[in-house]
């Protein structure tokens, strides 16, 4: 089994989605860690009643950048990861974390990269500005993570449609279940080894093709 590490920051829905996929089997992988950059984060929680170890990585624990990155690379070692999740993670990780771990670790996006991503587009701000635009659909998005931002190749996404009375919650909301659908399904895709990558072009393989 993969050991699977999960990066969280808030209320950690999506890493709930991954503790159910272990715990019923649709996931073949266990969860060794959960690591927030928030004390607050109800991921924790979350994390706990599951009986996951869970660790604290903050700015105010560690202020210094240097020391920040430093723990967070102990962390990842000490919890053994195979597999680096980020589920509503909002730290951006180090270079040489990614590049230690590279396409080793996906993030879920709330929209259909390319579209409306990048800096400044996480959380609610992505739903709001899909409807300023007047975008017709919108979705989730599972890629790896390089050392850019949301520019990772792409593994998996799916669409839902913008209604014409939606507002950012609600939309939101919508999106949140394709999350919740995508992201166990990408971390099982890696667990078995189902995924290849050349250049930008994921490849998805089915169970029991092989590497």
């Amino acid at each position: 089994m993969k050991n699977i590490v999960v990066l969280i920051s808030g209320g950690g829905t999506n890493l709930q989605s991954i503790i159910d996929g272990c715990k019923n089997g649709t996931i073949h992988g266990r969860i060794t860690g959960v690591i927030s950059s928030s004390r607050h984060a109800y991921g924790l929680t979350r994390a706990k009643n599951a009986g996951i170890e869970t660790k604290v990585i903050s700015k105010y624990k560690y202020p210094i950048d240097a020391d920040r990155e430093a723990a967070l690379l102990d962390a990842l070692n000490e919890f053994q990861a195979d597999i680096i999740v980020l589920a509503g993670y909002l730290s951006i990780l180090p270079k040489e974390i990614i590049a230690a771990y590279r396409n080793r670790i996906v993030n879920i996006h709330p929209s259909l990269i390319p579209s409306f991503c990048g800096d400044g587009f996480y959380g609610l701000h992505v739903h709001e500005k899909v409807l300023e635009y007047g975008a017709k659909v919108s979705g989730a998005t599972v890629h790896f993570v390089d050392e850019g931002t949301d520019t990772g190749p792409i593994i998996l996404q799916k669409s839902v449609p913008v209604m014409d009375d939606d507002t950012p919650e609600a939309l939101q909301q919508r999106v949140l279940v394709v999350e919740h659908e995508l992201l166990p399904r990408a971390v099982e895709l890696l667990c078995t080894d189902c995924i290849k990558v050349d250049g930008r072009k994921v490849i998805l393989k089915e169970e029991g093709e092989g590497k």
